[in-house]
């Protein structure tokens, strides 16, 4: 694919949920200073209603002011095809590589301020993973808001997009629980354990893939590494019980703790 709309593709960024990145260049047209942006193109063709609820649900996203959300730029369709561009950010992302304690640490309290400002206008991500959590010079920026919806239906196994990632995902919305501000609180408590123990809080899930993940995944109590130092250790397990904290709560602890 060379591009969309008005956007010229310089190469392919990678795949995501239901859909594909893109390094493209930015129209003229766009009041931005940087000269390349990111282009998420979803797969399959979009009607028109669908259009107009990804519209919304990105319009509602923009509106969200927060330095540690990745900007959205502009959506639009073409031949079918939904499409919007954000911010690139070239440093790669919490999925690429282990970083050391504090900058992880550092990095997930970023993220959870940007599900706060979610959470304040009455959006839930739904897509809380190392893969959306970007990183640049002083920490994260959350990004791709395949899943992230306004706190209105719930969400089904089909629709969560890569079965690999299940392990991030809050098991009540597996089970089709309407979606609320803990279910963010609860992956960014699953990617910090990632981060910091080499695994998840299900233990090595490494050569199970489909159905047999999402088995695992439903049928396995989660636990903390005991190896992690207090008080993280502590913090991420208050995560995975239904009184957790809130994502503002869960960024604070982690900047005393970083």
């Amino acid at each position: 694919m060379k591009g969309i709309a008005d956007y010229e593709f310089v190469r392919h960024l990678g795949s995501g949920n239901h859909g594909d990145f893109y390094l493209a260049r930015r129209p003229e047209r766009l009041p931005i200073e940087a000269d390349l942006v990111a282009v998420k193109v979803l797969a399959g063709e979009s009607t028109q209603d669908t259009f107009r609820r990804a519209a919304r649900e990105l319009a509602a996203f923009a509106a969200v002011r927060s330095p540690y959300l990745v900007a959205a730029y502009d959506a639009g369709q073409q031949d079918g095809l939904f499409f919007y561009s954000m911010e690139y950010l070239p440093g790669g992302s919490l999925a690429d590589r282990r970083l050391p304690a504090a900058q992880a640490i550092t990095a997930v309290a970023h993220a959870a301020r940007a599900a706060a400002a979610l959470h304040a206008a009455g959006i839930v991500h739904r897509d809380v993973k190392p893969g959306n959590i970007l990183l640049h010079e002083s920490g994260a920026k959350l990004s791709d808001l395949g899943l992230a919806q306004v706190f209105t239906e719930g969400i089904t196994i089909t629709g969560m997009g890569a079965v690999a990632t299940v392990e991030f995902v809050d098991p009540a919305l597996l089970l089709g629980e309407p979606a609320r501000p803990g279910n963010d609180v609860w992956s960014l408590a699953c990617t910090l354990h990632h981060q910091l123990a080499g695994t998840g809080v299900y233990g090595d899930l490494s050569g199970q893939d489909g159905l047999m993940l999402l088995r695992t995944v439903l049928a396995t109590t989660p636990a903390v590494a005991p190896d992690l130092p207090e008080p993280v250790a502590a913090l991420i397990g208050e995560c995975l019980t239904p009184q957790r904290p809130t994502a503002a709560e869960f960024a604070r602890r982690l900047e005393e703790i970083a």
